[in-house]
């Protein structure tokens, strides 16, 4: 998130990622899968609610919106996944969270928010925050207000209805040698998600908005996944995580091919696409397209905002369209709630969102709906996806390649049957 009044956050999640140049990291009815549908503040449809606890969560039954994940048929084309994931989500005076969920709605997509616990966490409560190897009460990101955690909350609970995930960033966002998520041990990372499942289910207690409606899940049932700081520590949160029960991770940099397995979690880390204009690669995040545009400066040239945010968009669009017409590899995007550089980079989102998710056989998904879609495939389907390099499309076409036995060859080519005579 942005430094604003309410959130000093969005500036020291800039300092923080300094650290680390890695990043901080259709149905049959004719609608697309994955689509959300949801009408504007519509309930879960289910007349059950279970408050947990202070209030603060509430069971409300399953999720609406989310679409029953399918077996790929032999021969079948696998569909072009893309997920849309928020590191640190929540709602400011900038209001991109409520922004970002209505792109998503009017383009059929449903995306991943990673909310940083410390945001549900009033300043005068801080000292409630006891970060591993830290003292109590310190966070890079600071904490939030009342206000802020109002309307953080307002957007969880519409976004969740609309079927989106609620997802982890955490807390105190330490990156760095001093003390930072890379050098925790599995024991802090246990340490560490517990308290950031505290937070979500007791803001009401620490804010006194004992009247305001809940969030309408379980979180400690919603939370399987979450992508760590600066992308550091990845090795031992993943251990945690495994004993813990989460099914994914997305803290790694990876290269445009289909996922496996770490630690028993789908290791759904970003990507490399085109940088347009370079020779190298450059991880699918705002971040790092910025650090390597404008340094560590989060206001650089004005004069060069609107290249750099063009640069941005077509180096998604290279990757995703390398996939599509390739190897059909799930596309994974990572980005801020920001307005550095003018806010290029939100408007080049804008516009990747707008051109890949309408397309035929486009699913813009949350991680949740990825890891249920690789979880109801053939093993051994998606062990023959993973042959496939970045880019390789099957040479003889998708019906051979993913067919129980070997589609027959045209006739009158090299190796078709004889023709009868």
């Amino acid at each position: 998130m942005a430094a604003t009044p309410r959130i000093a956050a969005g500036a020291m999640v800039a300092a923080a990622c300094a650290a680390s140049l890695a990043g901080c990291a259709t149905g049959s009815s004719g609608s697309k899968e994955g689509a959300p549908g949801a009408e504007k503040g519509a309930p879960a449809p289910n007349s059950v609610v279970r408050l947990i606890g202070d209030g603060s969560t509430a069971y409300t039954g399953a999720q609406p919106h989310l679409p029953r994940p399918e077996r790929l048929k032999p021969g079948q084309k696998p569909p072009q996944f893309v997920v849309f994931s928020w590191d640190g989500a929540g709602e400011d005076s900038q209001k991109l969270f409520s922004h970002f969920r209505k792109v998503a709605k009017a383009n059929n997509a449903t995306m991943t928010y990673f909310l940083s616990g410390v945001y549900m966490l009033p300043e005068d409560k801080r000292d409630l925050y006891q970060p591993p190897q830290h003292t109590p009460g310190r966070s890079e990101i600071g904490f939030n207000d009342k206000k802020g955690i109002e309307d953080t909350v307002k957007q969880l609970r519409l976004a969740w209805l609309e079927g989106n995930e609620i997802g982890t960033h955490f807390n105190g966002h330490f990156c760095g040698p001093e003390g930072g998520v890379g050098q925790w041990s599995v024991e802090d990372w246990k340490n560490e998600i517990s308290q950031a499942k505290q937070f979500v289910k007791t803001w009401k207690t620490n804010t006194g908005l004992s009247k305001d409606s809940s969030l309408p899940f379980d979180y400690d049932k919603e939370l399987i996944g979450g992508r760590t700081p600066c992308l550091e520590g990845q090795k031992n949160f993943v251990k945690a995580a495994s004993q813990l029960g989460f099914r994914y991770d997305t803290s790694g940099v990876n290269n445009q091919v289909w996922p496996k397995k770490k630690e028993g979690l789908w290791d759904l880390s970003m990507q490399l696409v085109p940088f347009p204009g370079h020779t190298y690669e450059q991880l699918t995040m705002d971040y790092n397209f910025m650090v390597n545009q404008s340094g560590t400066s989060t206001q650089g040239d004005p004069d060069m905002y609107g290249r750099w945010g063009d640069q941005m968009r077509d180096g998604l669009l290279k990757g995703f369209s390398r996939a599509y017409d390739g190897n059909r590899a799930p596309l994974v995007i990572g980005n801020h709630f920001e307005s550095w550089n003018g806010g290029t980079y939100m408007r080049a989102l804008d516009e990747v969102i707008g051109q890949v998710c309408n397309k035929p056989e486009v699913r813009c998904v949350s991680f949740r709906q990825l890891a249920d879609w690789l979880d109801a495939q053939d093993p051994q389907t998606l062990e023959k996806l993973r042959t496939l390099e970045v880019g390789e499309a099957p040479k003889k076409g998708w019906a051979s390649f993913l067919s129980a036995r070997p589609a027959p060859a045209p006739k009158g080519v090299p190796g078709a049957p004889a023709a009868k005579r």
